[in-house]
């Protein structure tokens, strides 16, 4: 099968099995694509919810699917390859938490949307990069844990004051870039303004021109008058940046801004995952309804 005839037979069956494919930013450029709706973690979770499709089929790490089941449990959600797990999310376990809200009585858990199922369901509210600050906003008379990114906890700790504990943990593609990355790149394309994602430690936020969200990012360089921008988040993005502003130029901050598990998924992947329904997302009751609870507060804290 060729790959256009494959891409036909992807829509065909979505069509005939009423599905829809999400995407997000840091996905291949053909899985992007095919995607009927592309975005960032936020974007995706609120499309979720509210679309009217039996099937999802989410082209994103586990965490994602998983987020997607808990807000739509009526929907078959299935992820397109069946090991896509993210470094984060990995960083941190409900027993560790458990064991910290028992230590911390008087601490709001806020957990980051790149958790698993078990994690959001010891939480008070869930948060990504797009809305993380207004969220903690309304929590900054009290005692929080962030968890499990240190560096977006404490960018919103030093930018705010905010009380807040921050867990060990990080995105390893973020984590690693530093200030001589941006020093050499700015060396190099001196007219180009700086964009990072704040999973990035916080020096380099205060380095930027601007720190956002993926979704954000792309936002701020399409306004942008600009025409040259160096970026530095998941490679992923640079494809919907060209689309969008093909007469730009976009440099990435370091070769090394690539994640491994978003990039397993294959066109192939997508549609045998349509074709036979597999690698569905499953989350016990009891977790599913107990993590539901964090992410639609963060859901009404968004508006």
């Amino acid at each position: 099968m060729t790959k256009e005839e494959m891409i036909k037979e992807i829509e065909r069956l979505k069509k005939e099995k009423n599905a829809i494919i999400l995407a997000h930013y840091y996905q291949n450029g053909e899985i992007q694509d095919i995607a009927d709706y592309l975005g960032d973690s936020y974007n995706l979770s609120v499309i979720a919810k509210n679309s009217d499709a039996k099937i999802i089929v989410f082209c994103g790490v586990l965490f994602m699917g998983e987020t997607a089941k808990i807000l739509s449990p009526e929907k078959k959600v299935l992820m397109p390859h069946k090991y896509l797990p993210c470094y984060m999310a990995n960083l941190i376990n409900a027993k560790a938490l458990k064991k910290y809200k028992e230590e911390n009585p008087d601490r709001v858990i806020i957990s980051y949307v790149n958790t698993y199922a078990d994690v959001k369901a010891l939480s008070d509210c869930t948060v990504t990069s797009s809305n993380a600050l207004k969220i903690l906003e309304h929590y900054k008379d009290k005692k929080i844990l962030y968890c499990p990114d240190k560096n977006l906890g404490n960018y919103a700790s030093k930018e705010y004051g905010y009380d807040i504990d921050l867990w060990d943990g990080c995105c390893q593609i973020h984590d690693r870039l530093t200030v001589d990355d941006v020093k050499k790149a700015k060396s190099e394309h001196p007219n180009a303004l700086f964009c990072v994602h704040p999973e990035a430690p916080y020096e380099l936020t205060q380095m930027a021109d601007y720190a956002g969200s993926t979704k954000g990012i792309i936002e701020y360089c399409t306004k942008s008058d600009k025409d040259e921008f160096i970026i530095g988040t998941e490679m992923g993005i640079l494809h919907e940046l060209e689309k969008r502003n093909p007469n730009k130029k976009f440099y990435l901050l370091s070769k090394g801004l690539l994640c491994k598990s978003m990039k397993l998924i294959s066109l192939e992947d997508v549609y045998k995952c349509l074709l036979n329904e597999e690698y569905e997302v499953t989350i016990d009751k009891d977790t599913m309804d107990k993590a539901r609870v964090a992410l639609d507060k963060m859901l009404e804290l968004s508006k």
